[in-house]
């Protein structure tokens, strides 16, 4: 059996790709693309690390398997709480991989932290494999656990780079300490392939957004890219090796910062209530300052280890509070409606929610900049997800303009404004390419959805596809692979047990269930 190498690359669009590869920039993506079979693929809504990671390796939309956006809001109890990997409800396309007899390994993956077990190896990735708001974490991020020492011993390997990227004006050590990082997750990768003899391993270089984030088209992005280009030059000469590129969405150059909860306030959605946020932000006291003031000063590892988080996480974004702090600044008897970033919009339970939508999803569709309309689309909620968790989603979803950054911050005071901290946002729009032996050259296909590529990969391992995947097997192969369908794994199977104390125990260490 050919083995395979899934390269996710976070964040990336041809809309980026497209002028360095005409410009001879990136001859080895040029080549793979003029030799194998690639597409742009469309994401599910909202295009963000979290959910988009797990709707690929899963083969479900958010309605499927729980989570929505880095938050989970629930409005009826009145809280919003921070999600993390052991809050999704699924098996993932590894499990069955291993229900097949099959190895696998995951390394640097977001929406997986806390690691939890597969056959073989689980190497946990940002942004949710953090500690706290200045300190990457140091202990935990895989499994089995030992591996940890194995990768800091042999590669030097971190999750997170040092120094942090966090201002656009970082261009030397910051931008170095990402390609370090992005070039060691590479070297583990292969490593890993090779020396375990696995069948399947998938690697994400999630700060390749981060520097997308801050510099789109700059020369920081082209110096990653030309890496990444480098790798795929040697790892698409391997001949016993199909090789996948994909992204969990696009970017695209920033052109309007829309404060959706400020909108929503201004526009009578949302009442607010005084908050200790609101004062330090009118005295100029945010987060970004005094981080630029720790870095400079040299102070940040001192802070991290003598400030609790509990009073790190007071101090204010520029833009406002994020997050759990949402509810502290409004009053959520007399407030109608509160918004997460990106997308995701919900409405208060205590109100009449068919009126309040209709009326809230007329009121979006009407709201311009310079360039036109800031949504693509409003949609309901019902009418984006599908699955068992619908119901705990969001009633309103709106569909951001290529170019559009909807920005959940309470209680900076604009509404819109131009780019802020970030120089692109986040599309739908991402990319898929394969290569190897496996795979028949199709040249460009029309663009296919985030939910194909996993069936399409189970294929290419001779794997049936679960029935509860909601993509289609690509028509990208040699031979018709006729794997047919099989029924789903629960997380308890995937997690393999038939004993359901010890399933539940399992469950609760790894932050499945309370």
């Amino acid at each position: 059996m050919t083995k395979t190498l899934v390269v996710g690359l976070d964040g990336a669009s041809w809309e980026l790709l497209d002028p360095w590869i005409e410009a001879g920039e990136l001859p080895n993506l040029a080549a793979l693309r003029d030799t194998g079979t690639w597409a742009g693929t469309r994401s599910c809504l909202p295009p963000v690390t979290f959910p988009n990671w797990k709707c690929y390796s899963s083969g479900k939309d958010p309605g499927g398997f729980g989570v929505f956006w880095f938050e989970n809001v629930d409005l009826a109890a009145g809280e919003i709480t921070v999600m993390n990997g052991g809050d999704y409800d699924t098996a993932e396309l590894w499990d069955y991989l291993n229900d097949e007899g099959q190895s696998a390994g995951v390394v640097n993956m977001p929406t997986m932290y806390p690691p939890r077990d597969i056959d073989d190896l689980v190497v946990a990735g940002g942004p949710d494999a953090v500690e706290g708001e200045y300190r990457s974490i140091s202990s935990g991020y895989t499994s089995p656990p030992e591996l940890a020492e194995e990768l800091e011993s042999r590669f030097d390997y971190s999750v997170h780079p040092d120094p942090l990227l966090s201002s656009n004006d970082e261009r030397g050590a910051e931008v170095d300490a990402i390609l370090d990082l992005l070039e060691k997750r590479f070297e583990v990768a292969t490593t890993l392939l090779d020396e375990r003899d696995l069948d399947f391993v998938h690697v994400t270089l999630f700060y390749l957004n981060v520097l997308h984030h801050f510099f789109w088209d700059d020369e920081p992005s082209l110096r990653a890219w030309e890496l990444v280009d480098k790798w795929v030059g040697r790892l698409d000469d391997r001949e016993e090796l199909n090789l996948v590129l994909m992204s969990d969405h696009g970017c695209d150059a920033t052109q309007t910062e829309f404060y959706i909860n400020e909108w929503l306030a201004e526009n009578g959605y949302q009442v607010r209530d005084t908050s200790v946020d609101a004062v330090l932000t009118r005295i100029g006291l945010d987060r970004e300052n005094l981080l630029a003031v720790a870095k400079r000063a040299g102070l940040v590892d001192t802070l991290a280890r003598v400030v609790p988080e509990s009073i790190q996480q007071l101090v204010p974004q520029r833009d406002g509070v994020k997050r759990d702090r949402k509810l502290e600044a409004i009053d959520l008897e007399q407030t109608e409606v509160v918004a997460s970033g990106q997308g995701p919009v919900y409405i208060n339970p205590r109100f009449d929610v068919e009126s309040v939508r209709e009326s809230l999803m007329a009121d979006l569709r009407e709201v311009e900049d310079e360039h036109g309309p800031l949504f693509t689309d409003v949609y309901r909620g019902e009418d984006v997800y599908s699955g068992p968790y619908v119901d705990a989603g969001p009633e309103v979803v709106v569909d951001q303009r290529p170019g559009v950054h909807v920005n959940d911050g309470i209680g900076g005071g604009t509404v819109q404004s131009g780019p802020d901290r970030w120089a692109a946002e986040n599309t739908p729009y991402g990319i898929f390419a394969a290569s190897g032996p496996d795979f028949e050259p199709q040249g460009e296909l029309d663009r296919i959805s985030i939910l194909d590529i996993a069936p399409t990969l189970l294929a290419a391992h001779g794997c049936a596809v679960p029935t509860d995947m909601r993509g289609e097997v690509l028509p990208v192969f040699a031979e018709d692979p006729a794997v047919g369908e099989r029924d789903p794994l629960s997380i308890a199977d995937a997690l393999g047990s038939d004993d359901g104390d010890a399933v539940e125990d399992r469950l609760k260490q790894l932050g499945y269930m309370e």
